[in-house]
């Protein structure tokens, strides 16, 4: 399957479609969507393309960023429809008129994982315990620091947790990138990071379900990861495909489509929860 790439210059996200070499284009209509990376690393993707494909003919191409980002391709009209994970965020962007008809569809949840002996004793502990002994006792910690979805999330802990941001504390490591680097950079520094459970999953299939990292902090209910729909709006952006969009959103929302994600497991572990029908 075709996927766009994206790069950001500055404070500008500029829209790149990456043709390989022997590809044909397109002979259908084609939807272009922005995404959380945690839809694309974990493979949920690769599964639904093909299905929105033989159920429409539309085919589905997509690039995979941090929602923060996401929403920037929204709004400079890049793309046609987004599937993010920031509600707070979307709520803003609809409301603000970059964005129409936002419908949750699936979620999971955050989970902070760290090394197998967990040298902070987190194990058990609440959200904001587990902050607070990170930042009392400068344990590594590794934050995407990108405005993804998951970024978005963490900063609103530490507010809860009352505790300043560390952003300017040399134990707090900021990588710029997607969640699968930064577990890794997490369990090459002996680090703690957070991360949505789909994709931590998906870390631990990639290392035969004995990955060096743990699950540690699990079951706050301010660890809910919501996932939906976006379509652009088209009053803003006249080139849009909504009809396409509007399409996609409502065959996420479907019957068929929700067992479809309901049944996406990696080692018999699910990673995503539907929730359209709510």
């Amino acid at each position: 399957m075709k996927k766009n790439s994206f790069m950001i210059l500055g404070l500008s996200i500029l829209l790149i479609l990456v043709l390989f070499s022997g590809t044909v284009p397109a002979a259908g209509p084609v939807l272009r969507m922005a995404t959380t990376t945690s839809t694309d690393n974990t493979g949920l993707l690769n599964d639904l393309g093909p299905l929105f494909k033989a159920d429409t003919g539309i085919e589905l191409q997509w690039v995979a960023v941090g929602t923060g980002n996401a929403l920037e391709l929204g709004k400079n009209c890049d793309v046609d429809v987004l599937l993010v994970h920031a509600p707070a965020a979307e709520i803003k962007y609809v409301g603000d008129g970059y964005g129409v008809d936002r419908r949750e569809i699936m979620f999971n949840d955050f989970v902070f994982v760290g090394p197998k002996g967990d040298p902070a004793g987190v194990k058990g502990k609440s959200v904001k315990e587990a902050l607070n002994i990170f930042a009392s006792k400068k344990i590594p910690f590794a934050s995407r620091g990108d405005n993804s979805g998951t970024h978005k999330m963490e900063i609103s802990l530490w507010k809860a947790a009352g505790i300043p941001l560390p952003d300017k504390e040399t134990w707090y490591i900021q990588t710029g990138q997607g969640m699968i680097n930064t577990i890794n950079i997490a369990a090459e520094r002996d680090a703690y990071t957070m991360t949505d459970r789909g994709t931590f999953i998906k870390y631990e299939a990639n290392w035969k379900g004995n990955p060096p990292l743990n699950i540690l902090v699990e079951g706050d209910a301010a660890l809910k990861n919501q996932y939906s729909v976006i379509a652009v709006n088209p009053a803003r952006c006249k080139n849009v495909k909504y009809d396409l969009a509007t399409k996609f959103s409502r065959w996420m929302a479907s019957p068929e489509i929700q067992k479809a994600v309901a049944d996406f497991k990696l080692m018999g572990k699910q990673l995503f929860f539907p929730n359209a029908a709510k």
